[in-house]
């Protein structure tokens, strides 16, 4: 509601009364009293005989606290009922993966032979000293429904994500999870979660000394023995921490993307020589599982020589021309924006023109089915399939709106710019802040040519102007970056064509 009000779609707000818009009287009392009236919207509490057109009311606020009041006295009686029935062993989750609610007692779990057949597979292929990751793999590769997945195509209504778009794809925490939940042994295991408050709708996680464990309420998956050996196992393998260049994260962390798919390079340390750190595609399908063809492989030595060099060539370029170069970013930041600037507003333009038209669709759509003409179950498909259609167009308008607002800053953005290059050539060597400062991202393209001598492409786009072709006998020079003993790489810092 309140992004369809910031789009200009709402004019008047009804509610049954105050305490359908809320039982928060901090949050309610702002609403009303300052949200509502600056975005021009009227509010009505029918119940409450309120209505900001006709003026503020004064017993509103007490209302509020009265409702608020209520709402905490509801939660700790529904607190109270939920602590009798966890302590008399009855479930209070819904069954995990693997078991089902029977069909004579939900509060009882049956096995569903199917997914019991996976969690024991995973746990034999632990006890097999198979890692999180290559179970994980193994199970992708056999075609296996992640949990989620697996729910939804048994009509089984769980959260999660519902548009995954690999339903075999399994991750590694969902493996971790299945290891250590003891309710594969037969068991129910009550109160591993809590609320601060009402107030708070996210779940924290309890300590296990305040768990309340039945053992041996349902049949179980996995026996207890072989449970135990792999919580053993598993607490054995000791995560690896982060890895660290010279005591600290890469400062080109975060910066550098791969140019095909456009995810983020992961950093990490050579297995075998400490010394190496490199970058590689985090989408990689032969070391993720994901869809990118190429690694993308380059390293941290390598990428920072090949930015500082490239660094100070604009720096070089700035200091021995300088009007040529503020006349380039503003030649650049005025057709940039003037370019963005005729996208954007044919964009909003396409969005809010098909926003009116699914409206007037909507009514056809309605009239349609009252007449007879459509039928409800074809009505119900259309009216989802438009919704989810407003929804984007609702998305679309908002950012085009937003985007479209950032234009005006252009002009002070290339100021900023020239600011940082000339912080930058007051220093010797290349720092964090100094690189946030400068560059927005950088594209890495895989490396092409033989083992022993290949070229890599690098395109860096910098924070307000994004990337920047330097002219004159400058343009063209390339790299070569002293990193391999033994092979020779040359990297363009150029754009393709």
């Amino acid at each position: 509601m309140i992004e369809d009000i910031e789009l200009g779609y709402v004019s008047t707000i009804i509610v049954k009364d105050l305490s359908r818009l809320g039982r928060r009287y901090d949050m309610v009392g702002y609403y009303t009293d300052t949200y509502f009236p600056d975005m021009d919207v009227r509010f009505i509490a029918v119940n409450d005989n309120i209505d900001s057109d006709e003026g503020e009311s004064e017993i509103a606020p007490f209302k509020n606290i009265i409702n608020e009041w209520y709402a905490r006295d509801i939660s700790k009686k529904v607190k109270s009922a939920y602590r009798i029935r966890g302590n008399l062993g009855e479930p209070l989750a819904p069954p995990p993966y693997g078991y089902i609610k029977s069909p004579d007692n939900p509060k009882k779990w049956i096995i569903d032979p199917e997914a019991a057949q996976v969690v024991k597979d995973i746990f034999r292929m632990c006890l097999e000293g198979k890692g999180n990751e290559t179970i994980a793999g193994i199970l992708q590769e056999q075609k296996v429904l992640t949990p989620t997945a697996y729910w939804a195509s048994k009509g089984i209504r769980k959260g999660g994500k519902k548009t995954n778009p690999d339903p075999y794809k399994w991750n590694n925490s969902t493996i971790e999870a299945i290891l250590a939940k003891q309710e594969y042994c037969g068991d129910i295991v009550n109160f591993k979660t809590y609320k601060k408050s009402f107030k708070h709708k996210v779940r924290r996680d309890n300590l296990p000394e305040n768990w309340v464990i039945f053992k041996d309420v349902h049949e179980p998956i996995i026996d207890r023995e072989t449970f135990e050996r792999v919580q053993t196992f598993t607490k054995k393998t000791k995560r690896r921490a982060p890895k660290k260049e010279n005591g600290e994260k890469s400062m080109f962390s975060d910066l550098l993307y791969c140019a095909d798919c456009g995810s983020k390079l992961w950093y990490h340390t050579n297995t075998i020589n400490k010394d190496i750190h490199y970058f590689s595609c985090s989408n990689y399908k032969k070391d993720t599982r994901g869809s990118c063809e190429t690694r993308h492989y380059i390293r941290a030595d390598a990428i920072e020589q090949v930015v500082m060099l490239e660094l100070r060539r604009l720096a070089k370029y700035l200091e021995s021309n300088e009007e040529e170069f503020a006349d380039l970013l503003i030649k650049k930041t005025t057709a940039d924006m003037a370019a963005e600037q005729k996208r954007l507003e044919e964009s909003l333009c396409q969005a809010l023109y098909r926003n009116e038209n699914i409206t007037n669709l909507f009514s056809k759509l309605y009239e349609d089915n009252v007449s007879g003409k459509l039928s409800d179950e074809m009505f119900m498909e259309l009216s989802h399939k438009y919704e989810v259609e407003r929804m984007e167009l609702k998305d679309r308008i908002q950012d085009c709106r937003e985007r479209l607002a950032k234009i005006g800053e252009m002009k002070q953005n290339k100021d900023d710019f020239i600011k940082a290059v000339r912080k930058f050539m007051e220093m010797e060597t290349l720092t964090a802040p100094m690189l946030k400062e400068l560059i927005d991202h950088i594209d890495v393209y895989e490396k092409e040519g033989s083992k022993k001598k290949y070229t890599q492409q690098i395109v860096i786009y910098y924070r307000f102007v994004g990337f920047i072709k330097i002219p004159g006998e400058l343009e063209d020079e390339n790299y070569k970056a002293d990193t391999r003993t033994g092979v020779e790489v040359e990297y363009i810092p150029t754009k393709s064509a």
